[in-house]
């Protein structure tokens, strides 16, 4: 049976996140129309395609950087390294394919900051429908089958710190503990996508994908503080910080 989150928007989640914290660099893949990246407050960088802002991206940070490319092209560019840039936090919401995915996470945890956290969205499918693979059979909103990123990290990478949280629509996985010399994902990809291509949600099955997790309440996570994120924030001044959403 699948499970609904319940928690707050990602968006005003995200936007409440940085308005109660600055971090150095943010690394946003899949910008779209910059909803998500507007209220940013540090140093960005965006990564599309093809574009479709049509509001106030720049505000008062300090440095933004689109790239209207591929994600894959972006990283085989060497942008991040020749600049020693390693994002703080990462927002990954690319093409919904889960291989996609998996490169993004690779590019991303290999640049990353060992503090760091990597959020990636639309990993909890909320009917089968949306978990296909072919996006011009579904009508309204698409995860596709990035779902697999779940039961991949775990099996791959038992190092890494998973937290759901329960954002409305569809999730928002969250990984912690960060180690950017690892290339067991690397070395393993071919592998990893031969095994995983040709599952569905339905073969893989519904009860076990929603038994490798429990929902992280995003109300408890605004209401503390942003814990998780605090050990990559930075203190520009001694202002105090912004209470937190509903408090």
């Amino acid at each position: 049976m699948f499970r609904r989150p319940r928690g707050y928007h990602y968006l005003d989640f995200l936007s409440e996140l940085h308005r109660c914290i600055l971090f150095d660099w943010y690394l946003e893949i899949g910008c779209r129309t910059g909803a998500s990246l507007a209220p940013v407050r540090g140093k960005a960088i965006a990564v599309d395609p093809r574009f479709r802002v049509r509001i106030d991206v720049i505000r008062q940070k300090p440095a933004l950087h689109l790239f209207q490319t591929t994600s894959d092209d972006f990283f085989a560019s060497g942008f991040l390294q020749a600049n020693r840039i390693r994002p703080g936090v990462s927002f990954l919401d690319g093409m919904h394919l889960f291989e996609y995915l998996l490169r993004d996470f690779i590019g991303t945890e290999t640049a990353s900051d060992p503090e760091g956290v990597i959020l990636m969205h639309d990993c909890v499918p909320i009917d089968s429908e949306r978990t296909t693979r072919d996006l011009a059979a579904v009508r309204g909103a698409w995860t596709g089958d990035v779902w697999k990123l779940v039961p991949i990290l775990r099996k791959w990478r038992p190092d890494l710190k998973m937290t759901m949280l329960d954002l409305r629509p569809t999730g928002m996985l969250c990984v912690t503990n960060l180690s950017p010399g690892n290339t067991v994902l690397r070395d393993n990809y071919d592998r990893i996508v031969a095994e995983y291509l040709d599952q569905t949600i339905e073969s893989f099955g519904v009860t076990r994908f929603f038994g490798l997790f429990d929902f992280a309440p995003s109300v408890r996570e605004v209401a503390e503080g942003f814990p998780m994120f605090r050990p990559i924030a930075i203190d520009p001044s001694d202002e105090e910080v912004p209470r937190p959403l509903g408090t």
